[in-house]
């Protein structure tokens, strides 16, 4: 009888611990998201009990609260400059997509508890909550068009940025804490968990693998024909059907659409300039919220347990993606939609249509899910580089531009002070034109169809000016940051707004003889200032357009109005 009581005390204490591991999703109705505290109070737990799991408090937030990172090392190694494959999992970013907040503490504890395969020579990394303030800002109606959780977070974050558009510009402190958690992790595979917004169609689970193209070279090719497919194909095999992220918003996809471009604003768009895989799980927001988790979950094992069998390949291909940004060749800073290059997927979607609406009488889009239907349809993806540089082998930054150095720094860029004044020759840049929103946009009004022109010049620089070798790690951050034109680039950021606004000006009735002088002395000038007035009316008519016009062509007219401080060496 003893014998069976131990029996039977064991069983009950086996239950209470199994029970203690159970995840607040987990306890629930299939249709409630975990707290953050408890969330954290959980990775906590899971530490405690497990010598495999590592809970760290890294930078601060927006909210004042520590960003967390939580571990996974079979070995319990978790010394992320071994030669173990790293991924990394951002959950949160937008906290009313809570799926992945509530799949990767399954995770992480059957990872724990080798309920799954465990991974042999790859560390997972997981931050719990990216946006804490968001997630804190707890509701149930911010997400109108998703169907559950009960209650979930806010996609603004305590300042109500939206972080993931926030990577390059890095007006939060999640942002900065972020960068300094990614290159100490330095990951190989980096997966940013969301719920998608737009059309209606069958399937649970989309998936952003980040551009092909932007990733570069062979690391690139690999990533679209060999890793995402078989990832995506192990996912078909546990009768998971999916789809590329379907990029259509008040329209139907049946006549195709084309892969997001995540330009370096955003999570994979950033985590790309340095090399490193990524993709964004888009679970759909009408499928119940038990099925949405649980497909992130299996998109998770699944791409943790190919990078683990891969991770040679993975590794030398990320190494040897560097020597296609040598300088001297070229770099596409911009791109557009190649429609000469399309695919054929599968699509399996639902009919829609038109009909008049009952709130407003106009034709309104709904879908009819009696009649779902499987087929053929263009699929894009495919960009060309419509604007390309040279790389250069150097950039010189002033340590006047100290909101620029501190970002460059966080980054893991490496830069030279100088070390006494010097005369150098460079390239030097003047903005040409550019255009700016009319509207807000994540704090900022930004400019866009930037264009510039450049002449090579003598320039004296001051001891402690930086000069930042771009033959490093962080050699596309560099481009994609400091060249002016690129699509988000600190130019367009507006880091740079005051060198588009005169400092020093003339008054007419003075410069009026001045003006004169100058135009007698100088017979090139005076030509070229005839031959405007014949083909400009407008400015043939106007006296003060024609002051202008000789004050800009003169030693008068201040250097610093538009001239990018910036330099380039070739």
């Amino acid at each position: 009888m003893r014998i069976y009581f131990y029996i039977a005390l064991l069983n009950f204490v086996f239950s209470l611990a199994q029970n203690n591991l159970q995840t607040p999703f987990e306890k629930g109705n299939g249709n409630q998201s975990t707290t953050y505290e408890e969330c954290i109070n959980y990775y906590q737990n899971l530490e405690h009990q497990f010598e495999t799991i590592q809970i760290r408090e890294m930078g601060l937030t927006d909210c004042g609260e520590s960003l967390h990172i939580v571990c996974f090392s079979k070995d319990k190694n978790f010394d992320f400059n071994s030669e173990k494959a790293v991924v990394l999992i951002n959950n949160g970013i937008h906290p009313g997509e809570p799926d992945g907040i509530d799949a990767t503490m399954m995770l992480m504890r059957d990872l724990a508890t080798a309920k799954i395969k465990v991974p042999e020579h790859t560390i997972v990394v997981a931050i719990p909550v990216y946006n804490i303030g968001g997630m804190l800002n707890r509701n149930s109606h911010s997400r109108a068009n998703q169907n559950g959780p009960e209650e979930y977070g806010f996609r603004g974050n305590a300042r109500n940025y939206d972080l993931n558009r926030d990577f390059i510009k890095s007006d939060s402190r999640n942002s900065r804490s972020f960068q300094e958690i990614f290159h100490q992790v330095n990951p190989d595979m980096f997966i940013d968990n969301h719920v998608s917004n737009g059309a209606d169609y069958q399937y649970t689970f989309t998936c952003i693998a980040t551009q092909h193209q932007r990733l570069g070279g062979a690391l690139g090719t690999f990533y679209k024909e060999e890793m995402h497919p078989a990832i995506m194909a192990q996912l078909k095999k546990k009768k998971i059907e999916s789809v590329p992220y379907v990029n259509i918003h008040g329209d139907m996809p049946d006549n195709g659409f084309a892969q997001f471009m995540d330009t370096p604003r955003y999570a994979t768009g950033y985590t790309t300039l340095f090399n490193t895989l990524g993709s964004v799980p888009e679970t759909h927001m009408l499928k119940p919220f038990k099925e949405r988790v649980a497909v992130t979950y299996q998109y998770m094992v699944e791409t943790i347990q190919y990078v683990d069998e891969n991770r040679q390949k993975i590794k030398k291909l990320r190494e040897d993606n560097l020597t296609n940004y040598k300088a001297g060749k070229e770099y596409p800073l911009q791109w557009q939609l190649d429609s000469t290059k399309v695919s054929s997927i599968e699509f399996k979607g639902y009919k829609g249509g038109y009909k008049p609406s009952a709130v407003s009488g106009n034709d309104r889009l709904y879908y009819d899910r009696k009649q779902p239907f499987t087929k053929e349809i263009p699929f894009y993806a495919d960009y060309k580089g419509t604007k390309t540089i040279i790389i250069p082998r150097f950039y010189i930054v002033p340590q006047s531009q100290w909101p620029v150095v501190e970002l460059l720094k966080l980054n893991g860029i490496k830069m030279q002070p100088l070390a006494e004044d010097t005369e150098i020759e460079v390239e030097s840049y003047s903005i040409t034109s550019f255009e700016t929103s009319k509207y807000p946009y994540e704090g900022h009004y930004g400019h866009y169809n930037t264009t510039v022109t450049s002449k090579a010049e003598k320039l004296k620089f001051r001891k402690g000016d930086f000069m930042i070798d771009t033959q490093q790690k962080g050699v596309k951050f560099l481009l994609e940051t400091l060249e002016p034109e690129a699509v988000d680039s600190y130019f367009n950021w507006n880091f740079f707004d005051p060198i588009l606004q005169q400092k020093e000006y003339f008054s007419a009735y003075v410069f009026e003889d001045l003006a004169k002088d100058l135009l007698d002395s100088d017979p090139e000038l005076k030509e070229e200032f005839e031959a405007k007035k014949k083909v400009d009316e407008k400015f043939a008519a106007s006296g003060s357009a024609q002051l202008d016009w000789v004050y800009t062509h003169s030693d008068y007219y201040e250097k610093a109005h538009r001239h990018y401080p910036v330099y380039r060496i070739k």
